[in-house]
């Protein structure tokens, strides 16, 4: 088996950190990245196929830097993980437009800076694959993540249109869809709630940040075997476009395709009645 080099943002902590340690584990060669990557070393301490690096996904000349000593280590980028990312909740209304534009700054357009830095490398070696990590919320708005579905929203569409400009170059790109996973992302080191206060709001904004503090560490997926499942998606040499992690994302996106089924042909009629008439 071919040895691949991978370069995963975000892998200081959870999903990023146990894709990390999968690849590491199935014998490749990983570049972490993260805004402080003294907490990888410690995680890590000194390994030979290992090399973490200080990166924020807002910060071009960071990207630059770190894509940039990835080769000089590796001389090659195989897998790109771009997995950093928080989630903004909050009913929309209670969502400031700084806070939004942060949102996107992270979970959109920082994907896009560096997927931008790394593909001149991965057409050049005609080869390469691409996991944008993104969420159940991806496929799916649900109240009170209206503008982290949003996100997410943004980055399927890009990653569907990228896909199809990459094929002939031989490298692939996998939409990650997870559902709730068992990590920090739903405790206030990692999710942001509303910062505008809209009393009409705050018994649903209440309720909501009560569900995501119950289940918070207490979520069925496994963060170490989607680490092993990724790794065997690189093996594939016809990998999906799309991959739905955890039961929950099978049942929450699966009924939601049965449901905009049904709405299509319920309202058939009324859609072919705007054809011009021949």
């Amino acid at each position: 088996m071919v040895q691949k080099v991978w370069f995963i943002t975000g892998a200081s902590r959870g999903l990023g950190l146990d894709m990390a340690r999968a690849a590491l584990r199935h014998g490749d060669k990983v570049v972490a990245t993260a805004r402080n990557a003294k907490g990888l070393v410690e995680r890590f301490g000194e390994h030979k196929d290992l090399v973490a690096l200080d990166m924020d996904v807002t910060n071009q000349q960071g990207i630059t830097n770190a894509v940039t000593e990835a080769v000089k280590h590796f001389e090659r980028i195989d897998v790109l993980v771009n997995n950093a990312g928080y989630g903004q909740m909050g009913r929309f209304e209670t969502v400031s437009s700084r806070a939004i534009e942060r949102q996107f700054a992270v979970n959109v357009f920082g994907v896009m800076d560096v997927t931008r830095e790394v593909l001149p490398l991965m057409r050049k070696q005609k080869s390469g694959h691409i996991f944008n990590v993104s969420s159940i919320g991806g496929a799916r708005g649900y109240a009170g993540s209206s503008v982290y579905c949003a996100s997410k929203f943004t980055l399927e569409g890009w990653s569907e249109g990228l896909a199809d400009e990459l094929e002939s170059f031989g490298i692939k790109v996998t939409i990650v869809e997870p559902g709730f996973f068992r990590t920090d992302f739903l405790d206030a080191s990692s999710v942001s709630y509303g910062d505008i206060d809209i009393p009409v709001y705050a018994d649903s904004n209440a309720e909501h940040k009560s569900m995501f503090d119950e289940i918070s560490h207490a979520q069925a997926g496994d963060p170490a075997k989607l680490g092993d499942a990724l790794v065997t998606l690189t093996r594939e040499e016809n990998p999906p476009m799309r991959f739905a992690a955890g039961s929950d994302a099978l049942e929450f996106i699966g009924s939601d395709f049965a449901r905009r089924l049904l709405e299509l042909a319920q309202w058939s009629k009324l859609t072919c009645s705007t054809d011009i008439s021949q």
